[in-house]
């Protein structure tokens, strides 16, 4: 039996996110003996977004894949990098016409792994169903590999169980992003899948959903307009590790990660 370790992390809000996996992930990497890094990136650019350099800077830290989700398409950058790179991926379920890929098959450590980008329909853009356009594409990636990872980039939890669910032993892992608050609910489904609902975020701990409390508060206080800023205080890193049986392609464990640290982000 072959094991591997792969880190799947939560959606990186801004300057302090990157910071975070700068500073941390090689740590993290060496205490979890990981073999592959899947981190969801559409929110690295200033906390919505993401841009050649701030990809370039992900890839330097140590993440394998960036996913990203509904915010893909905020800053105009992203066009410059996204038909080229196959490292970087938005959700498969955008029209056919959309730059980009929405899976793509890497190599790790001489194994074949694939990182599938879906997002959810519910409170969300209404884009094709993630359901049907999922089995499209695994249909296509089993004819090289069993071993399939999913973020599922979507706001109701009951879609994202029902997702996991209509795809119990046909993926390896389903997780759950675009929430950026962690769940507890990390589990192997009974046909070998691993799952959770949202692996929250990496981005300042001390926050909502990464941004500054202030103005937050003040939009739900005023109904009125106010500037978001991502927040640089108590850098957090969130995730899951999942070990599979490469061979497989089953999840054998799924467990929980979360870090909070007392580094000040200084904006450069």
């Amino acid at each position: 039996m072959s094991v591997h370790n792969i880190l799947c992390l939560g959606d990186i809000i801004g300057i302090t996110g990157r910071f975070a996996l700068n500073r941390y992930l090689d740590n993290i990497k060496k205490e979890h003996n990981i073999d592959f890094v899947i981190a969801n990136g559409e929110n690295v650019a200033n906390g919505i977004g993401i841009t050649r350099d701030t990809a370039k800077e992900l890839f330097s830290s140590g993440v394998d894949v960036i996913t990203t989700g509904n915010h893909v398409w905020n800053n105009k950058d992203v066009f410059a990098i996204i038909v080229g790179e196959n490292r970087l991926l938005r959700p498969y379920n955008y029209p056919n016409q959309s730059p980009g890929l929405g899976y793509y098959i890497y190599d790790m450590l001489g194994v074949k792994i694939a990182v599938l980008n879906m997002m959810g329909r519910t409170f969300m853009d209404p884009i094709d169903c993630p359901f049907q356009k999922a089995q499209i594409a695994i249909k296509h990636i089993k004819e090289r590999t069993d071993i399939i990872f999913i973020d599922f980039h979507a706001e109701a939890s009951a879609e994202k169980q029902a997702f996991a669910y209509y795809l119990d032993g046909e993926v390896t892992a389903v997780f759950g992003t675009h929430t950026h608050i962690q769940t507890s609910d990390e589990r192997i489904l009974p046909n070998g899948t691993a799952y959770i609902t949202d692996i929250g975020m990496c981005g300042s701990y001390d926050s909502v959903i990464g941004m500054k409390k202030e103005a937050a508060i003040a939009r739900f206080v005023t109904k009125m307009p106010h500037r978001f800023e991502v927040e640089t205080t108590s850098p957090m890193i969130n995730g899951v590790v999942i070990e599979i049986d490469s061979e497989n392609g089953k999840a054998k464990n799924i467990k929980r990660i979360k870090y909070v640290y007392d580094d000040v982000v200084e904006k450069k």
